[in-house]
């Protein structure tokens, strides 16, 4: 005789428990949810298992600009292949040391090529895991002796098997010989050398406070061999850019609003170069249309059509141009 389930276990049996009165409303609702969750969670491990290394490097080639970045990737890529080849034909290896610079100034595409990277160590067997942490210094640096090795340590702790990302990382020497920084940036070589192959460690920042920031310890600079400099978009590569990012939400440009984004995104290289954020400026605009288009058709009378929905109009950009 079958033991009788203590649980229904498939949604079909919740519908017929619910109907013989043995589960609440209730309980039924919350058993569809929790069957709905774990039906996502299995689906979602599915497709990350089933995607391979050429779907990562297409994704980098999907890129916008970054030719030089894209291409000491593949480097990278190609680096790593051969010395697992030349390993198992028993012939003398390079160390696969891959902590990284990455140079430039905001909104070039820094934290994406780093999940890239991070999946592709995942696909190649450097990396078990390939997540990424990103942190910045407060993340790094606490308030008394002692502090900042602990919640330094903690960031490495959960970077372990993938990359930590610290963004501005130069502000870690800034304080001087007194402050706590220099304890985050002391536990960081510290953890390089004790856990070589168990994590990736990528610096980002500015290029000339990198390089400020590489003179601040000894031990820095030698640790890191691969740096990567991520040079500001040009206008057509920004407005591509913006483009992408109404596609991806599904909006679309009228010729007018295209040409006034067009003209904002000049002024801002023109006008504005040291303060503008490249790709970060770029889609504050794009969801600052978005929100602008929404109360102009609230608050425009008639009926909404699917054209109204899908076009940002110039004058989501704002006026004066």
């Amino acid at each position: 005789m079958q033991p009788k389930n203590l649980a229904p276990m498939t949604m079909d049996e919740v519908l017929e428990w619910l109907e013989l009165g043995r589960i609440s409303s209730a309980e039924a609702f919350a058993l569809f949810q929790a069957m709905s969750r774990c039906a996502e969670l299995a689906t979602s491990v599915t497709s990350d298992s089933e995607e391979q290394l050429k779907d990562v490097l297409a994704e980098l080639d999907r890129l916008i600009g970054l030719g030089e970045v894209k291409q000491l990737v593949r480097e990278i890529q190609a680096f790593v292949q051969i010395q697992r080849r030349r390993a198992a034909e028993q012939l003398v290896t390079e160390p696969l040391v891959l902590h990284t610079i990455f140079r430039g100034n905001p909104g070039t595409g820094k934290t994406t090529v780093a999940r890239v990277l991070g999946r592709m160590y995942r696909h190649m067997e450097v990396l078990p895991k390939g997540h990424l942490v990103e942190v910045e210094r407060a993340d790094l640096v606490g308030e008394y002796i002692g502090h900042t090795a602990q919640k330094t340590r903690e960031q490495i702790r959960k970077a372990m098997g993938g990359i930590l990302f610290i963004d501005e990382a130069y502000s870690l020497a800034r304080g001087g010989e007194k402050d706590f920084g220099k304890e985050a940036i002391d536990a960081l070589v510290k953890a390089m050398e004790d856990h070589k192959q168990e994590f990736v460690l990528i610096l980002a920042g500015y290029t000339n406070e990198m390089e400020f920031f590489l003179q601040s310890n000894p031990g820095l600079r030698s640790r890191f061999p691969l740096h990567i400099d991520f040079p500001d978009y040009n206008a057509n590569e920004l407005l591509a850019i913006a483009e992408l990012m109404l596609d991806q939400r599904q909006y679309r440009l009228t010729e007018r609003a295209r040409r006034r984004l067009a003209l904002l995104i000049q002024k801002g290289l023109r006008v504005e170069a040291y303060s503008f954020g490249n790709a970060r400026t770029v889609r504050n605009w794009i969801e600052l249309a978005i929100r602008r288009q929404a109360v102009r058709l609230v608050q425009r009378p008639g009926e909404m059509t699917r054209k109204d929905l899908l076009y940002i109009e110039a004058e989501d950009f704002g006026e004066g141009w």
